[in-house]
């Protein structure tokens, strides 16, 4: 996928906010189209577990669509199921899939056994309606196909499950249940109970996009099985520009179709956390534009009522926070500040109960935009320097994972911004001592950038002690150069991270061995992260 455009339109156009942007445009469409997000609530269920209901959507207001036109169930077969943690991933698990067109009583079954499910756990559908008038299709449209296409999208959460259990599963609606189609079965495995040893696995990347390169990063992650996936943002790339110009981002809803379908024989059973990218900033659901996003996801949004895809949870003895680069967002300001303050005075509370707590050990911080990255695509975030960075500095966040700039690199642990030691490829760092590492994986597919100096990485080092600009915006959206030396490990490819947790032993603390992989499996950087 191409980078990220700025926009024809001029800078005043751009400073206006989204929640602004959306309300030009609800102006200019009212009067000859209607768009909605519609919700409908299934009731909360105890079978083996618990179906809480669901979040709330923003403005524009739930639409209940008891009308729409149905289509026989036994023909309609779910696709793109896609799972997620709840805040407690050794209890709680959503399971979200889609049907193509609306259906009655949708339903997952559970069981610990193949085969043997439970009675049906009804699931909350929603609807989510896109004009074709506001849409650039990427493929050929009929001339007698509908104005306007609505996605259903379906969620069960489930909770009080068993830790550390394989749970086998379906989903089903009226007139289609596939309990007997064990081809249609998928799993998952629960989280051990908070506190466990620390072994397991995890992988993120961000900006995958829909294509064979895109495809080749997901069966990556079939291939390293890791416990969960973070997926940092610019997921599908159905909008095509800046983010958050409703009035000229390109759009085609019906990607996001595609890009479900393509991963699912991964999401289906490794669950996906995700994070917001400015491509998730589809202006013509919401004021905020994340309406889109809250009817295709559910995340535990516990950082506040109301809030999307920032949150917080636990894996054994890691503690990780999803944060939204949009509100510090220079580069792509539309929903700067949106939060008004909130996001930063939560990330001080959160970060301070995990160092506190004596349970765990790191703490893996992961979002969109680039704290700090010398690719000149996108740049490096200025407002994630100046307002969150000082946060992981006086908390020791052991790692910060982005996406964004569409390459691999990593810097050298960085406190109070400056770089405190040079840690090569199979190099060690301590956080307690050297500073926070940041990693930029933003090679999941989309597209490949280029970095203002040569690649460096494992079995193909270059000279690297001379200084890298890193390009950034101002608040005013002028853009800027400042030379850093930082700047460790730089890869132009496709890949991913994977981070294997490893448990302490009573000479040696525990560990986080973090690896760059490219998509033919090549091993790009490792380093190993230890506190003492």
């Amino acid at each position: 996928m191409a980078e990220t455009p700025r926009n024809s339109r001029s800078q005043a156009y751009r400073r206006l906010s989204l929640a602004e942007k959306h309300d030009n445009f609800v102006n200019q469409y009212s009067r000859r189209t209607l768009f909605r997000v519609g919700a409908v609530s299934g009731a909360a269920l105890t079978l083996g577990g618990v179906l809480q209901p669901g979040t709330a959507l923003a403005s524009p207001g739930p639409t209940v669509l008891l009308n729409a036109d149905k289509v026989a169930g036994s023909a309609l077969r779910p696709f793109g199921r896609h799972i997620a943690y709840g805040a407690d991933p050794s209890q709680q698990v959503v399971v979200s899939w889609q049907v193509p067109a609306a259906v009655t009583a949708p339903f997952v079954r559970i069981g610990t056994v193949p085969g043997d499910f439970s009675p049906p756990i009804q699931a909350e559908v929603r609807a989510l309606t896109s004009q074709m008038s506001w849409q650039h299709p990427v493929e050929e449209v009929p001339p007698n196909s509908p104005k306007a296409i609505t996605q259903y999208y379906l969620h069960a959460r489930i909770d009080r499950l068993l830790p550390n259990t394989t749970y086998y599963y379906v989903v089903g609606h009226d007139g289609y249940d596939p309990a007997a189609r064990l081809g249609e079965m998928a799993s998952f495995r629960t989280a051990p109970a908070p506190g466990g040893d620390g072994t397991f696995s995890f992988t993120a990347f961000g900006d995958q996009g829909v294509g064979y390169n895109a495809v080749a990063t997901s069966s990556l992650i079939a291939g390293l099985d890791p416990a969960f996936h973070l997926a940092m943002g610019d997921l599908s790339y159905a909008l095509e520009g800046e983010g958050g110009h409703p009035e000229e981002d390109q759009y085609d809803a019906r990607l996001w179709d595609s890009f479900f379908v393509q991963n699912e024989p991964v999401t289906a059973g490794i669950p996906w956390m995700m994070a917001l990218g400015n491509h998730e900033m589809e202006g013509w659901y919401s004021a905020d534009g994340y309406g889109g996003v809250r009817a295709r996801f559910t995340m535990p949004d516990n950082a506040w009522n109301g809030s999307t895809c920032i949150y917080s949870w636990r894996y054994q003895n890691v503690g990780l926070i999803s944060l939204d680069g949009n509100d510090v967002c220079y580069n792509s300001p539309s929903n700067l500040d949106y939060t008004k303050g909130k996001q930063l005075k939560w990330l001080g509370k959160t970060l301070a109960a995990f160092r506190a707590d004596p349970t765990i050990d790191f703490i893996v911080v992961y979002c969109h935009q680039c704290t700090y990255s010398t690719c000149h695509s996108n740049g490096a975030e200025l407002g994630a320097q100046t307002d969150w960075a000082p946060l992981f500095d006086k908390y020791q966040v052991d790692l910060v994972l982005n996406g964004h700039n569409h390459i691999y690199e990593r810097t050298d642990p960085i406190r109070a911004g400056k770089a405190v030691k040079k840690v090569p490829s199979r190099g060690m760092t301590n956080p307690v001592k050297d500073g926070t590492t940041y990693i930029t994986a933003g090679g999941g597919g989309g597209s490949v950038s280029e970095f203002p100096a040569p690649d460096t990485y494992l079995g193909h080092e270059t000279p690297n002690d001379s200084p890298v600009p890193m390009k950034y915006s101002e608040r005013d959206g002028k853009d800027r150069t400042k030379k850093v030396t930082w700047s460790r490990v730089r890869f132009r490819g496709y890949s991913l991270v994977a981070v294997d947790v490893v448990a302490g032993t009573g000479t040696t603390p525990p560990k986080m061995d973090v690896r760059a992989i490219s998509a033919d499996g090549t091993l790009v950087d490792q380093i190993i992260v230890q506190r003492s």
